[in-house]
């Protein structure tokens, strides 16, 4: 972010604080893409995802006294999603449905897809039975494929938080995938 848009920024913010609700809605505008990615990213579902995202906003909103004027408001406004993504996500005993298509078997041998089906349905029943913080980081990283430096940018973690919780993670994924 340049210069003259973070103070462009910073301004709207503190216009907002002010209660111009046109500034904030501005910022909504501008961040709005970015929040709805992450939502999207940690729920599996748009509609889940366009709900907690408006809902991280009014959050913000009301929350915005607590922002630091010095930093950048883009960061500040993904990690509030963030958060409030998985406090949904651990509120819920959620089944997290991966993408269907991802689990469709591509063999036209019928026993083949039938073992693959029972294994992907395995491997949703184990991720879903992660603690969420666990989920997060396996959902980012190997369905989002994002990098080990993008999840703890995502999830405003320590570098060294996101590769523990990922070794954790894929130990319990792999001790409950091997139970009969």
């Amino acid at each position: 972010m340049s210069d003259s848009s973070a103070a462009a920024e910073r301004a709207l913010v503190e216009r907002a604080l002010r209660g111009d609700a046109e500034a904030y809605g501005q910022l909504v505008r501008l961040h709005q893409g970015a929040v709805f990615s992450v939502c999207y990213r940690m729920m599996h579902d748009r509609a889940e995802a366009e709900d907690a995202a408006q809902e991280a906003f009014l959050r913000a909103h009301s929350r915005l006294r607590t922002f630091d004027l010095a930093r950048p408001f883009g960061p500040w406004m993904r990690r509030v999603a963030a958060n409030l993504c998985l406090n949904r996500l651990e509120s819920r005993k959620a089944e997290a449905p991966l993408d269907e298509e991802r689990d469709r078997a591509t063999t036209g041998d019928p026993e083949t897809a039938h073992a693959q089906a029972e294994q992907s349905a395995a491997v949703r029943a184990a991720i879903a039975g992660l603690p969420p913080h666990y989920r997060a980081v396996v959902e980012l990283r190997h369905f989002q494929e994002l990098s080990y430096d993008e999840i703890a940018v995502e999830l405003r973690l320590p570098l060294s938080d996101v590769k523990s919780h990922l070794f954790r993670a894929r130990k319990l994924l792999a001790e409950r995938l091997r139970e009969p």
